[in-house]
């Protein structure tokens, strides 16, 4: 153990380990005071937030690599000829114009003229809801429609509500008047839409805005709030479409579900009743031509990114400064790339995916999940707080995961889309509504258990509770995540750590709320639930110590299911790693040992830092705790990293073995 020590606090920058990057270590920080700053100190000091990103480490970078990747296969194929109407006209078409900002700018405001003049044409309630409907997929409009799997009948899709309409990022932007930064937030977004009112030729633009943001100001003070949201019990409240308009009258149900292709829904489930409610008597009480102000400010700020320079300028300056801190917008190419990957991402990504993944990276990652995958069956064998009933059930869970790793084995058809040539805003509504009829198609029908919810080149992964399924695109199976290259304790931390995350999401505080078959059901005896609640609290009250901003702590009960996601994952990637050693020793690499180089590959794997503006952003909407916090948070609970690093009293990550928070 001694030898552990005098490894982790003399040598970490001294010498190279397989998979690490070592010259972002800081030798002068000991990993058991602070691991992350152990692994990333160095890198944290030299590294500037480029200009152009409210934040910037390993995730912006595997994105910006992915970026670029995209944009060398689309300028391929702006090298050749196409077929009008084919796949590759499309892409490059889409592309090309939203490039061609001289285009855009020339056109004004001409393309939007007709969206604006179908705003002052409404003349009813009924009209209004008809085009809010029409509006789906393509405007966050104060309720929202979406279709998925039913909570308690996975196998069926269904229609559901969710609240929307605002232009702050959460109700918190609204409500809390005490936070100087949020005020600040509010301030910086009435000068944006009375500049929005003012380039549009509005009259009397400064109470254009204020009508907005008391349109607004209502509706937030009707939103659940996001603890609230992450209750799948709560959220799940199916009715029949004449149940709806009763329960909350004041706007025209069958009008907006109709516009919105959904007019022969049979049942779909009101996720926020009483902001459902709320929002439906705002829409019917509110005067018309306030509402039809609020629809054009909304319409404007959703089409600034293709309309004329000062209403680009005029986004960032809010959306970008304001919200996030960035110093300038992303280049122009890498904005046209996120807006392409929105409207053609499965086209795009078919080609991206025989390019840059091979199957030799598919077939490692199904032995590290299966390794993953195994660890946590052995794990819920050796649960201390949980009885055999329980226990039985959860095995039956995991037994039935799907897992889905780099692309999907079917391709999206887009022949139904229309692209055409120097048409970026037109491009990018008909995007949104080829992609909304697609969404709303599916209600009432079965479950496509195929289908992908991220494109091959998304730097993300996600567990899906309704199909029991965990999902890894391509482009995060990337070094430092996954280097097929690297040692396997790098591996195993990283992208191990990933999976592990990820396979735990299906037993976390909402996950854990759903059977194997993705019923939402309780599959539990009241003692294990409770049990497992008590360890939640812990965790809870674990991750509201941790200031992430002066004055702003981390909201413990928002980012549990994150939190438990990491801890649990850090522990099942930790026995995997064992496992896969195979009773041998791992050996010494550059003078670290495989346990130390499982958890600095943990720690270089969150490397980040982060403009205040959009720290303060993410802690009110975000449920992932800030990357320093997601490193050591899980870490200090882990008997592991103590042995590793041979950690005692005094040191700042010691933890005692009785105060330290297991649950899988």
């Amino acid at each position: 153990m001694a030898l552990l020590v005098h490894l982790a606090t003399t040598s970490l920058a001294a010498t190279p380990a397989a998979g690490l990057d070592t010259a972002g270590f800081d030798p002068s920080v000991r990993a058991q005071d602070d691991l992350f700053r152990a692994a990333n100190g160095g890198w944290l000091k030299n590294t500037e937030i480029p200009a152009d990103k409210p934040e910037y480490g390993t995730f912006i970078q595997l994105r910006d690599l992915s970026d670029k990747r995209v944009r060398a296969i689309v300028d391929e194929l702006a090298t050749r000829q196409y077929p009008k109407g084919s796949v590759e006209q499309k892409v490059g078409a889409f592309y090309s114009s939203f490039l061609d900002t001289a285009a855009i700018d020339k056109a004004g405001l001409a393309p939007i003229k007709p969206m604006l003049a179908e705003i002052d044409a409404l003349k009813t309630p009924k009209a209004m809801a008809q085009w809010m409907g029409r509006a789906q997929g393509r405007l966050e409009t104060p309720v929202q429609l979406w279709v998925l799997g039913d909570f308690k009948e996975p196998t069926v899709n269904r229609a559901l509500t969710w609240q929307g309409g605002l232009g702050l990022p959460d109700r918190d932007y609204y409500l809390k008047n005490d936070d100087e930064r949020l005020a600040k937030a509010r301030t910086a977004y009435e000068t944006y839409l009375t500049t929005l009112a003012r380039l549009a030729g509005l009259a009397q633009p400064a109470e254009m805005a204020k009508k907005v943001m008391a349109i607004e100001q209502q509706i937030a003070e009707a939103h659940w709030d996001k603890v609230e949201n992450r209750n799948m019990v709560k959220i799940y409240n199916p009715m029949t479409p004449a149940e709806l308009a009763k329960t909350a009258p004041g706007f025209d149900w069958a009008a907006f579900m109709e516009s919105a292709a959904l007019a022969n829904v049979d049942r779909l489930s009101v996720s926020q009743p009483s902001a459902t409610v709320a929002i439906a008597k705002l829409l019917g009480e509110v005067p018309l031509a306030d509402w039809k102000v609020y629809l054009k400010l909304q319409s404007l700020d959703a089409a600034a990114p293709v309309l004329p320079q000062a209403f680009r300028d005029a986004r960032f300056a809010f959306r970008g400064t304001a919200l996030t801190g960035a110093k300038e917008p992303k280049p122009r190419w890498q904005q046209a790339i996120t807006e392409l990957n929105g409207a053609l991402g499965e086209a795009v990504g078919q080609i991206y995916v025989a390019r840059h993944f091979s199957p030799a990276h598919k077939a490692r990652m199904q032995e590290l999940v299966g390794n993953l995958l195994a660890s946590y069956k052995d794990s819920i064998d050796g649960l201390a707080w949980m009885t055999p009933a329980t226990k039985a059930q959860a095995q039956d869970k995991l037994s039935k995961y799907m897992t889905k790793i780099g692309y999907p084995d079917q391709w999206r058809d887009y022949g139904k889309l229309e692209v055409r040539p120097g048409d970026a805003l037109g491009n990018t509504l008909r995007s949104a509504r080829f992609e909304w009829e697609r969404v709303a198609a599916k209600a009432g029908k079965k479950v496509d258990r195929t289908e992908w919810g991220m494109t091959p080149q998304t730097v993300n992964a996600y567990y899906n509770p309704t199909l029991n399924e965990i999902v890894f695109p391509a482009a995060i199976l990337e070094p430092p995540f996954f280097d097929m290259a690297a040692d396997d304790a790098a591996n195993y931390g990283a992208i191990g750590a990933v999976i592990g995350h990820e396979i735990s999401h299906g037993f976390d505080d909402q996950g854990s709320q759903f059977d194997g078959e993705g019923v939402l059901r309780n599959w539990w005896t009241d003692d294990d639930r409770k049990a497992f609640e008590a360890v939640g609290a812990k965790l809870v009250a674990q991750y509201e110590t941790y200031e992430a901003l002066p004055g702003k702590r981390l909201n413990g009960k928002l980012t549990l299911g994150e939190n438990i996601a990491d801890l649990s994952g850090l522990q099942i990637a930790y026995k995997a790693y064992q496992r896969s050693l195979k009773g041998q020793a791992a050996p010494v690499i550059g003078g670290t040992t495989g346990q130390q180089r499982f958890f600095l590959g943990w720690s270089q794997a969150w490397r980040e830092k982060t403009r205040e503006e959009r720290a303060l952003q993410l802690l009110t909407i975000d449920p992932h705790s800030p990357p320093e916090f997601r490193a050591n948070g899980a870490a200090v609970n882990h008997d592991g990293f103590h042995e590793a690093f041979g950690t005692k009293a005094g040191d700042k990550m010691f933890k005692s073995p009785e105060e330290r928070i297991r649950i899988w």
